[in-house]
């Protein structure tokens, strides 16, 4: 879990370095592209069953859709605006969505006195974190901070489609899938939009492609599963809260980005909602049983 939340913490870091230098629609069509050939490398050696179904494949082209290119884009458009820690504190938000997007979909996911206790004080958090000052005077930071949230949402109801049609399937041919479906959009998409792709020139923006693609996208969802299989959802959502404190302290020594204290106090609640929606750290106020 560490691991990964350091991955993640730094994937932020990494796309903000490449947006120097690249634009948005190219940026993601590097990422999903390559993420995608290293996750295909990965099932063909384990010997995974590759779906045939069109059923399947349909599948795969809406999770990448959901999952990759509405979320990636939009979080990558917003950073251009925000500082990169607060784009992570706003992406913790994606479990807060992810209650609320399944309490509405599946029957055996309502949404319990706990559960909207969670959800209320964390959402509160993401409004703290964006600043009420920012709601009502409407500008471009305003803009991309609600970009970066609309990406969660999106990561939210990618969550709830996948566990509708894509049940039963190897969580890495899945995610291999779904980057080969956003990839068959993205990829024509950024080349008609920012023209004929072209290699980055600084090595650091080359560094940042390698990172986020190979890292914070095809080795992030392989120990992405790996805790869901090991450890359980509980504990995969709670990641998030680790790749906050890590995007942070990066923005801030490599960029010198500085939050403002709502950020933090924004965080603050949000990771409160989020362990609560984890329901373990309340069973610390109960009493033992007897003996």
């Amino acid at each position: 879990m560490a691991l990964l939340g350091g991955i993640w913490g730094a994937s932020f870091l990494s796309i903000k370095l490449a947006l120097s230098e690249m634009p948005v629609m190219t940026l993601v069509a590097h990422r999903v592209f390559w993420a995608c050939l290293l996750l295909w490398a990965y099932v063909i050696w384990r010997g995974l069953t590759v779906p045939r179904s069109p059923r399947i494949w349909g599948a795969f082209l809406v999770m990448g859709l959901l999952n990759n290119i509405i979320p990636f884009s939009l979080m990558a458009w917003g950073q251009q605006f925000i500082e990169t820690g607060l784009t992570s504190i706003f992406n913790a938000g994606t479990a807060v969505f992810g209650v609320l997007v399944a309490a509405m979909v599946f029957r055996d996911e309502r949404l319990t006195l706990r559960r909207g206790l969670g959800v209320t004080i964390a959402f509160f958090g993401v409004v703290v974190a964006i600043g009420f000052d920012s709601l009502a005077g409407f500008d471009i930071r305003s803009m991309a901070q609600l970009a970066v949230v609309a990406g969660t949402l999106s990561y939210a109801i990618a969550a709830a489609w996948a566990r509708v049609h894509l049940v039963g399937l190897p969580p890495q041919v899945a995610a291999a899938g779904m980057l080969t479906g956003s990839s068959l959009v993205m990829v024509p998409l950024a080349w008609m939009i920012d023209g004929a792709p072209k290699m980055p020139t600084d090595p650091v923006t080359f560094a940042a492609i390698g990172y986020f693609a190979a890292f914070g996208t095809a080795i992030a969802y392989l120990l992405y599963y790996r805790i869901l299989a090991m450890a359980g959802s509980g504990n995969a959502m709670l990641v998030t809260l680790l790749i906050p404190p890590v995007a942070i302290l990066l923005g801030a020594a490599v960029l010198g980005e500085r939050l403002g204290p709502s950020a933090f106090a924004g965080f603050a609640l949000l990771a409160t909602g989020l362990l609560i929606l984890d329901g373990r750290a309340l069973q610390i106020f109960r009493k033992s049983p007897p003996i």
